[in-house]
């Protein structure tokens, strides 16, 4: 039949991605695996950009594959790079322009990632129908084939159409203009719709499905040619002045099939007239495309096929049925059936995808997810802390009634079991001598933080002092800016650090108070049963009250409180593992809003995840409530029926110091490795702290002996005193002779000498405590020499490369939070970067929380550079 249209691939200008991304990347990651997984990344990027942009593409899948990854690869890091800032251009080609004999082809280049897709996206039109151009339509899966990739070329334009404008913010070429691509959309479905004519007829399918199909694929091609003739920028490419005799040709041809299949139904339903009606009307669009567009399309089949059909219909006619053939206006029409529709384009295409930055995500989302994480350790820490606060709350009552000790206790002599169970658990978790050394070892290392942030704030002063200083002996010229402003966010952030240590120091106290407490009880857990037994006061025996109902019930209820705590232990453990990911959803949020609501989208999260969690701590809590009451109850019947006497109640009371010296044991061992931990952590945070101060130090002092350097040149060329002309009237000169009379003599008044200013001192000599090397400064111009020399501005820009200190690119993570009575990771919650200084630090936790170590401050977050 006829040639398939086909689209030009647009051509593209190389750009080298490697340079402004992994800029971007070194300066927004720290240094470490992440980053080199990222650069590595970019590599591979650009790499995929030369090989879908950077070479002529083969007619072939494995091509178009490649050109899929990439527009998926572009989809996929839009948000995470911010191309406006790194001023990345792409340049592309109008796909129809072939230029002209005195210039070049209508070029546009853009720094607009959106730009970049929307025209690989036109690429990935073309090249599919290229492939689908190309395949052999004689056999069913080239049939198929070509259907499928007409109608991916359809979808890609259709999304080029609906979102070119708002991609690029600007008139578009007008190869991806909407009015163009909207027309080569339309093109390739209706190929799609002819290549299915095809496949219909090669399946003998009845004359009515092929009929209905080929009169929908020549209504297809009739808007096609519609959408060329009518839209004035199109019939001006050339592309578009061959395409669209083929396209009105594809429009007679389709009609004429439609016709002769329907021509066939009307014979089997013995309407001969109808039948001859159709034919001749077939037999009018045939030759009306083979005389128009005869250099287009070939025809000849099809009018055979016709004329065949034709001849024999008048034949049978005139000889056998003499049915009047109607006028064609008067045929019933013929109805369509659309087996097409443009495959939408949706993200991955390819079914290799795999995105290369899978693990990188915007500046803003990395700020949302870290607040979002904030609130879910703040969800996790009241969670675990409520239902720890209530397993010390029941170790606590239990204690205080010398239970279950008390029931174990009948016979008044032999050391309880439960006893005998805490004694070895504190003796295998190192027993006094392991809570001893750790809190021998707390003041060294607290001793070693505050070092290190004295000698962080000291260089700060120093070179402060040395400022202040140079700024007295050099007045104005000394005009940069005051070190003392400069260093103000450092010296809050050093505030807040020494805060945190005080609280820390105070936290330690609590600490040592309660193991001085406990201390005796726990050296006594310590010891052997033997020695224990004799620790332990005897009493009369109290055998009467074994089996009687008062303790069946007391231990059924102990048994029920057991099996609330170990119930709480399993939740707790399933409330730490909920799987907790806000990346995904803020991704989506920035794309489709541009902004992300982080509040709204994290709280509805969290009641989601933790919803169930909540209200099953709240029934063990209440249930456990509920246990102790009843055991209360029941433990004031017991003492009753216990006979009571000095000796009992000296034993009880032993008992019960010794089960609470257990817990406090486990607690105060718990909080002290806590605060290990948490001193451990400063230490790196505090270095990382003092490293900051030293580079800004040392910035300074480069700034500062440069500056020096230009006012002593400047001072230098200054003349020793001020001179001047004498006046004229004062000159000794004689007047020259002339005819006129001599004039009267004048005094001649000398001014009197003088004196010598005093010798000007040299030039102050300034050792620089700066480094060996110091930054290169451009040499200022020398002043006139008949006017003072101007004081000559510093070469570098006032204050040091940091001068809102504004931190570094990195982030590190701060000392998780060492509290006794809540759950101890603590992530604190995102702070805001300011430029004027950084927000002070989080003060103490709740007040139910009695001797918690101080929160730590908040996480330091990349920031976009400034391009």
């Amino acid at each position: 039949m006829a040639t398939f249209i086909s689209v030009p691939l647009k051509k593209s200008s190389e750009v080298d991605l490697v340079k402004p991304l992994s800029k971007f990347v070194t300066s927004t990651y720290p240094p470490g695996e992440e980053q080199t997984e990222y650069l590595r990344a970019v590599e591979e990027l650009n790499k995929l950009r030369k090989s879908a942009l950077g070479r002529p593409l083969d007619k072939h899948e494995s091509s178009l594959e490649i050109l899929l990854r990439y527009y998926d690869q572009l989809c996929a890091i839009e948000s995470k790079f911010p191309f406006t800032e790194l001023c990345l251009t792409f340049t592309w080609k109008d796909a129809f322009d072939k230029g002209s004999l005195f210039g070049g082809s209508v070029k546009l280049a853009l720094a607009s990632v959106g730009y970049e897709k929307t025209c690989v996206l036109f690429n990935v039109g073309a090249l599919a129908s290229q492939i689908a151009s190309e395949q052999n339509l004689d056999n069913d899966e080239g049939l198929k084939t070509a259907a499928k990739f007409y109608q991916l070329a359809s979808g890609a334009f259709a999304h080029i159409k609906d979102t070119v404008l708002s991609a690029l913010n600007r008139e578009p070429t007008m190869d991806i203009s909407p009015e163009t691509v909207g027309t080569l959309s339309q093109i390739m479905l209706s190929q799609a719709q002819e290549v299915f004519v095809l496949k219909a007829t090669a399946d003998k399918m009845k004359d009515a499905i092929v009929a209905k199909l080929a009169n929908q694929a020549a209504d297809y091609y009739g808007d096609a040619f519609k959408q060329c003739q009518y839209k004035e920028s199109l019939p001006k490419y050339f592309y578009f002045q061959e395409v669209l005799p083929v396209l009105a040709a594809k429009h007679c041809m389709m009609q004429a099939t439609a016709e002769l299949h329907q021509s066939a139904l009307a014979n089997q339903k013995k309407k001969f007239g109808e039948e001859i009606a159709r034919l001749q009307h077939a037999t009018e669009l045939v030759k009306t495309a083979a005389s128009r567009y005869d250099e287009y399309v070939n025809v000849k089949d099809l009018s055979d096929k016709i004329s065949r059909a034709l001849t024999a219909a008048k034949k049978d006619n005139d000889f056998i049925y003499h049915d009047r053939v109607p006028e064609v206006k008067d045929l019933e029409h013929i109805g369509k059936a659309s087996l097409v529709k443009t495959t939408a384009i949706q993200t991955p295409l390819s079914q290799k995808f795999t995105d290369l930055f899978e693990k990188m995500v915007p500046m803003a989302v990395q700020q949302s997810v870290s607040a979002a994480n904030s609130r879910k350790a703040d969800t996790v820490n009241r969670l675990i802390g409520s239902m720890r606060e209530a397993t010390n709350l029941c170790n606590g009552v239990l204690a205080s009634l010398n239970l279950p000790a008390a029931l174990e206790d009948l016979s008044g002599d032999a050391v309880p079991q439960s006893i005998l169970e805490k004694s070895r658990a504190v003796v295998q978790q190192g027993g006094l001598q392991s809570i001893e050394q750790l809190i021998k070892d707390l003041p060294e290392l607290l001793q070693r933080n505050r070092e290190i942030l004295d000698e962080s704030l000291k260089i700060l002063n120093d070179e402060e002092a040395t400022d202040n200083e140079l700024r007295g002996k050099f007045n104005q010229r000394w005009n940069r800016t005051p070190s003392g402003d400069l260093y103000k966010p450092l010296r809050a952030e050093g505030n807040n650090f020494r805060s945190i240590l005080d609280k820390a120091v105070q936290a330690d106290q609590v600490v040592r108070e309660r193991y001085t407490a406990h201390c005796e009880m726990i050296t006594l857990l310590c010891k052997p049963e033997n020695e224990l037994s004799a620790a332990i006061p005897s009493a009369n025996p109290a055998k009467t009250l074994q089996g009687s109902e008062v303790v069946n019930v007391l231990r059924a209820q102990l048994a029920q409180l057991d099996e609330v705590k170990r119930e709480r232990e399993v939740l707790e453990g399933e409330v730490k593992s909920v799987t907790f990911d806000m990346t995904a959803k803020f991704l989506t949020a920035l794309a489709q809003d541009g902004a992300i609501n982080e509040e709204a989208l994290t709280t509805s999260e969290l009641d989601t995840r933790y919803g169930s969690h909540t209200q099953r701590v709240q029934q063990n809590l209440r249930r456990q409530e509920e246990l102790l009451s009843q055991i209360q109850v029941s433990h004031q019947e017991f003492s009753a029926l216990k006979q009571s006497n000095s000796e009992a109640n000296n034993r009880e009371e032993v008992l019960k110091k010794l089960a609470s010296a257990h817990d406090s044991y486990i607690e105060i061992s718990s909080n002290i490795k806590e605060g290990t931990k948490f001193y451990n952590d400063l230490t790196e945070i505090l270095l990382k702290f003092q490293n900051k101060c030293s580079d800004i130090v040392f910035a300074r002092k480069t700034e500062r002996d440069e500056l020096l350097k230009e006012l002593q040149q400047s001072i230098a060329r200054e003349p020793s005193a001020p001179s001047f002309n004498v006046p004229s009237y004062q000159s000794n000169t004689p007047a020259p002779a002339s005819g006129g009379p001599t004039p009267a003599p004048r005094t001649a008044f000398q001014p009197q000498a003088k004196p010598q200013p005093p010798a000007r001192p040299p030039p102050p000599n300034i050792t620089p405590q700066a480094a060996s090397t110091s930054a290169p400064v451009s040499t200022p111009v020398a002043p006139s020499s008949t006017n003072p020399p101007p004081v000559a501005p510093p070469s570098q820009a006032q204050g040091p490369p940091y001068p809102t200190y504004q931190g570094y690119p990195g982030c590190y993570q701060m000392p998780v939070t060492y509290n006794p009575y809540a759950y101890g990771q603590f992530n604190m919650p995102y702070m805001p970067y300011q430029a004027q200084g950084q927000a002070g630090y989080p003060g103490a936790p709740p007040a139910q929380q009695p001797y918690p170590y101080p929160q730590q401050p908040p996480q330091q977050q990349p920031y976009y550079p400034q391009q």
